[in-house]
């Protein structure tokens, strides 16, 4: 197998193995967000500012692992 080929297959391992854990984490957030809205749908506002601040930082691990990716695909590190 070549350098090239090697690299690939890291810079996939590295999206691929990288996005499991925030795709497991938004459906948990999400799922628990909907629960609380659906338990108490007076504090709806104050849940869905929250659950969006968790997914921005949940995504934000999720765009790590690309540009990880990214930086391994184009031999820049």
């Amino acid at each position: 197998m070549t350098d090239a080929g090697l690299r690939l297959i890291a810079a996939a391992l590295a999206i691929g193995l990288g996005t499991i854990g925030p795709g497991i984490g938004l459906g948990l957030l999400v799922n628990s967000a909907l629960g609380a809205i659906g338990r108490n749908p007076e504090a709806a506002g104050t849940v869905q500012i929250n659950m969006f601040i968790g997914i921005a930082v949940t995504e934000a691990l999720g765009i790590f692992a690309l540009v990880v990716s990214l930086l391994i695909g184009f031999k820049i590190f």
